[in-house]
């Protein structure tokens, strides 16, 4: 695990992006979206908020905070349209590092090493997550500070103040996103451990975090929307779903991945 993070940190080429993306993610679309409710006041542009809102699921429109339409707009725009991008960011950071547990060893000739290595194949398998569950997580509520930072700085003005996060972020950050990473993981470092080469274990990463990021990203509404009701019970399935998957990943993982005999 330290060696993964150690060289992880050292990688400039990995995180440099990855730092683009949450900042666009976190900062720069909210802090653009945002200014632009809260600023506009063209009455034709109030008309068209207005009429958003009319559209909006009554629980939606009935959460809303506000006195205005602009107001009550960046409120939705806030807790409810933003909320799937802490999804996106957290498991693009986590499958990018997975991607490699496995084939990167067998890459860098320290395979056989590791191996080898006096440890047994389970504390090897929990170290690979690990790494690769840091930087997720990291960015995960590194990225939910950030955002509550900038969401409170512009649009809590034209809010009574901050009002950020709310009960349905707190759940959908502490309870429902953990474990949809953890599943993710699980699928990326298993299927790493059967791929040839890492250009190959990147695409076959990317295709196995795409469903699960259409998935959070679908349950991250309603989760936000509903907490007490929807936010325990999807947690409580991803989490017994995370853990079947780590047992079953641990349970198909062996030397032979390491020295690249495995089928």
């Amino acid at each position: 695990m330290r060696s993964d993070l150690g060289q992880l940190f050292k990688s400039r080429d990995y995180w440099g992006p990855l730092v683009v993306i949450a900042a666009l993610f976190f900062v720069v679309i909210p802090a653009v979206g945002l200014s632009t409710v809260t600023r506009v006041r063209s009455s034709d542009f109030v008309t068209r908020m207005n009429d958003l809102l009319d559209t909006l699921p009554g629980s939606i429109q009935a959460g809303a905070l506000g006195e205005t339409p602009t107001a009550r707009a960046a409120y939705v725009l806030a807790v409810y349209l933003l909320a799937p991008i802490a999804v996106v960011v957290p498991l693009t950071v986590s499958s990018a590092v997975g991607a490699h547990a496995i084939v990167g060893e067998r890459e860098r000739g320290t395979g056989e090493f590791l191996a080898h290595a006096p440890v047994s194949i389970h504390e090897i398998y929990v170290g690979k997550l690990i790494a690769a569950l840091i930087p997720g997580y990291a960015a995960t509520f590194g990225g939910f500070a950030v955002y509550a930072l900038v969401v409170n700085v512009v649009a809590g003005p034209s809010l009574g103040g901050w009002f950020f996060p709310t009960a349905g972020w707190w759940m959908l950050i502490a309870w429902v996103l953990p474990p949809f990473l953890a599943v993710a993981l699980a699928i990326i470092v298993w299927v790493s451990g059967r791929m040839r080469s890492t250009a190959a274990s990147q695409q076959a990463a990317s295709l196995v975090s795409l469903p699960v990021i259409l998935l959070a990203y679908g349950v991250a509404g309603g989760v936000v929307a509903n907490p007490t009701r929807w936010g325990l019970v999807i947690g409580a399935t991803a989490w017994a779903i995370a853990a079947a998957a780590l047992v079953a990943g641990a349970t198909a993982f062996d030397r032979e991945r390491l020295l690249g005999f495995g089928d």
